[in-house]
């Protein structure tokens, strides 16, 4: 490894970790009761055997966040990232990563009856999911490990670029928490001490939102 990619991979974990630090300490102060229900950092162990299984190395800045907390535990509410995803355990990472790279491979199979030349791509191998929104896991963003940049996806093979970085993603997700007027859709509120982003479209979580003033 050069010094500039060991450079870059130094910055892009500092990075990482300086928002979420924003974002934990808002949530600290704002919503201790989401903060709460964030499962531990994974181990160094638990990334290494996560990187073999998926057979994929896992960019810095993924496993410093995964560092921080490696999901979210079952809640209702677990939807409290920016765009309103969850944070997927590394359980939900497998699942979603597999079933989509087999989907990818039986397409794969039925262009090559079809003598090719329409290849259609559902999945890339370079492609990790982390967030979903939901719990079903239907959809969310996954990291293109060649280029860093976040894709949404969603069962019905729907694939566009959402951020350029993870970095970027969760810098505006902290930007947004301490300066509500920065939303360009939902804004942060609290629903009995879990930030919620809103109003929400459920009629009782809507009577119970209270927005973040600044």
């Amino acid at each position: 490894m050069n010094d500039y990619i060991q450079r870059a991979q130094v910055i892009e974990q500092r990075q990482v970790v300086d928002a979420w630090q924003r974002i934990e300490s808002w949530l600290h102060q704002h919503a201790p009761a989401t903060l709460a229900k964030l499962r531990p950092g994974a181990s160094e162990a638990e990334i290494a055997a996560l990187q073999q299984t998926l057979g994929v190395r896992l960019p810095e800045g993924l496993k410093a966040l995964w560092r921080q907390h490696s999901g979210f535990l079952p809640d209702p509410l677990a939807s409290f990232m920016l765009g309103q995803g969850a944070l997927m355990d590394f359980d939900a990472v497998l699942s979603v990563y597999r079933q989509k790279m087999l989907l990818q491979r039986r397409e794969d199979e039925l262009n090559r009856q079809r003598g090719g030349g329409d290849e259609f791509t559902m999945w890339r191998a370079a492609w990790i999911p982390f967030c979903s929104f939901g719990v079903d896991c239907l959809s969310g963003l996954c990291l293109d490990v060649e280029s860093g940049r976040l894709w949404y996806w969603s069962e019905y093979a729907e694939r566009t670029v959402r951020f350029e970085s993870l970095t970027a993603y969760l810098e505006e997700m902290a930007d947004v928490l301490e300066v509500p007027s920065l939303a360009t859709d939902d804004k942060p509120g609290l629903v009995n001490g879990v930030l919620v982003w809103g109003p929400p479209r459920n009629a009782a979580e809507r009577a119970l939102w209270e927005p973040i003033s600044e």
